[in-house]
């Protein structure tokens, strides 16, 4: 029988793990990599940058990261992520820093894949993935706005592409597609 430590439940724990500094990976556990589609050794030592679906979003979520931490002490969102095959899918994400003070210095981070119950169908722009993220969590355009410092008018606008885009008449039906319902 496998003996039952610290170790053991970091590598067996049903969620994706990850042991972080400076926004890499310093380490894994299986079930992260098994949501990624890399193995240990790929990933260890590299960027989160290699998970996400752009550059940009990588930066973008990563200073909304520092700040939630610096002020909560915790971070989470459901966000778009990409797989190592290049799929974008669903997952829920959230981390806790060692130091309040210094958000990305070293941290511990839970990845949770969602594509079980929400699927992403349609093909989003970087901007139109972070509304649609925001979207799903019930907040309004203005709440939206202040937490990507854009306006609530450019909320409305990319609400409005997303709702063409799903071919939804209304933001309920919007919703409901986003969320797979």
């Amino acid at each position: 029988m496998r003996a039952l430590d610290y170790q053991t439940a970091f590598q067996l724990a049903p969620v994706g793990l990850v042991l972080s500094r400076e926004r890499s990976i310093e380490d894994c556990n299986e079930q992260l990599c098994a949501i990624f589609g890399y193995t240990r050794e790929a990933l260890i030592g590299k960027s989160f940058e290699v998970i996400y679906p752009s550059p940009d979003e990588f930066a973008r979520i990563g200073g909304r990261i520092a700040a939630n931490i610096s002020k909560e002490g915790t971070y989470s969102d459901d966000r778009i992520m990409k797989r190592k095959n290049g799929e974008l899918f669903w997952c829920h994400v959230t981390g806790r820093a060692l130091d309040q003070a210094a958000p990305h210095a070293a941290g511990v981070w839970t990845f949770e894949d969602l594509s079980a119950t929400r699927r992403v169908a349609i093909e989003l722009t970087p901007r139109e993935r972070e509304i649609a993220a925001q979207l799903v969590t019930g907040k309004t355009s203005k709440q939206i706005g202040r937490v990507l410092d854009i306006s609530p008018r450019t909320v409305d606008i990319y609400r409005a592409k997303l709702m063409r885009k799903y071919d939804t008449g209304n933001a309920t039906e919007l919703l409901q597609r986003l969320l797979g319902s």
